[in-house]
């Protein structure tokens, strides 16, 4: 059975002396103490940072001293800046048989992005920065337009990042990266469209593109050392075979940046199922009985995306047409909805749960255009029998062929 097989000590988590001292480092640079000050107090004082440390040291800080993901993410970059050349972050034996060396494997995937996404970085847009600073041309910065179009493909490794790999972190109880490196990235999409709308519409002046195009620079490239020196190692070291081979087959879904759909990953054990799939029963409803088949045929028919998050805020279902709007995966059933928001966004949904929860609303509608379509999102509180709030359920529908509809149609084609 694939939970015997993978099967996991439980360790027992003790403030040590050590992981106090790396928590009053993290707040002495919040609070503003000059670094090179820092270096010099605890130098000698600690050893080389483990991987995973300074992860789960910002994610205690934001958990026990009430300092917001925001404020983490504001002195991140000098974080991870600072222990790396404070101390330096602990090497590693890597063999090939570990995730990174499996072709296939998504942290293997991760690596040959961001290998990919750091030559676009150093080889593309660097240059023609550099060429923008000595002489603003036509055409540089339509060399830099086309650089930052092409950056903005990382909203898929970013995606994959957010829906596929955080919510697993999330069950260990390692909410940190899904609230501080997903405000990261949000930050890095919103400054690269920024950067692009303004190069396009010619508002700009040449200091504030030269300040846009080093904070995307830096931030890409840091964002890669997180990933690949703390984000990656730390998954590897908490999920188990059969949570890898869920997101590998659901990567798909959401796509890749830079690289071809990788060759399909093939672990040591080949047992996999999922679990839970029933084929033959069926359902008795009240109006009706139906194979579970047939069910989930009809739903995956309908003309429109469904989603249920129940009573307690926990996705439970979405329905998966042949095209759906927006992308969901499998990863995100047994994740509460906040987390399924960026952290910008989770204030909105947490509002609207709480309307339907106390009565104030039994529905809410929002409409928005998206790439070719026009978007209708409804949302209706669930209620049983008796009123009691059991869920809520989203209806995401393209309406822009329905307002194209004139005149009337009463016979077949």
């Amino acid at each position: 059975m694939s939970e015997m097989i993978n099967n996991r000590e439980v360790l027992t988590t003790e403030i040590t002396e050590r992981q106090q001292l790396l928590k009053q480092i993290l707040k002495e640079l919040h609070s503003g103490v000059d670094p090179d000050e820092v270096k010099k107090r605890y130098d000698g004082k600690i050893d080389k940072i483990l991987i995973s440390e300074l992860s789960k040291m910002e994610h205690e800080l934001m958990q026990e001293e009430g300092i917001s993901p925001e404020e983490v993410r504001r002195v991140c970059s000098v974080h991870t800046e600072f222990f790396k050349e404070a101390f330096g972050f602990a090497e590693t034996k890597k063999e090939k048989t570990e995730p990174q060396y499996q072709v296939g494997h998504p942290v293997h995937t991760f690596f040959l992005e961001n290998k990919e996404i750091a030559n676009l970085i150093n080889n593309r847009l660097k240059p023609h920065t550099d060429q923008f600073k000595e002489k603003d041309k036509k055409e540089t910065i339509e060399s830099l337009y086309t650089d930052l179009t092409d950056l903005l493909e990382i909203d898929k490794h970013y995606s994959r990042k957010e829906n596929l790999l955080f919510p697993y972190l999330e069950k260990y109880g390692i909410n940190g990266p899904s609230k501080m490196m997903w405000s990261i990235d949000d930050f890095i999409r919103g400054a690269i469209k920024d950067l692009k709308k303004q190069l396009e519409t010619g508002q700009w002046t040449k200091e504030e593109v030269i300040k846009s195009l080093q904070f995307i620079h830096d931030e890409v490239l840091l964002m890669i050392f997180r990933e690949e020196n703390i984000l990656l190692p730390m998954s590897i070291e908490k999920l188990t075979e059969d949570e890898w081979i869920k997101i590998a087959n659901e990567e798909h879904v959401i796509g890749y940046t830079f690289i071809d759909p990788p060759a399909k990953w093939e672990p040591r054990r080949a047992d996999f199922s999922e679990e839970g799939i029933v084929k033959d029963g069926t359902i008795q409803l009240e109006t009706g009985v139906l194979k579970v088949e047939q069910l989930e045929l009809m739903m995956n028919h309908l003309p429109v995306d469904i989603t249920f998050i129940d009573e307690n805020d926990v996705v439970r279902y979405f329905s998966h047409g042949k095209e759906r709007i927006f992308h969901r995966t499998k990863s995100v059933i047994g994740r509460t909805v906040q987390n399924c928001h960026p952290p910008h966004s989770a204030h909105i949904v947490e509002a609207l749960l709480d309307d339907f929860k106390s009565g104030k609303k039994e529905s809410e509608d929002f409409w928005i255009p998206f790439k070719d379509k026009y978007v209708l999102i409804r949302y209706f509180a669930v209620r049983d029998g008796e009123g009691t709030y059991r869920g809520t359920l989203e209806f995401t529908q393209n309406i822009k062929p329905i307002q194209e509809i004139t005149g009337e149609k009463r016979l077949m084609s």
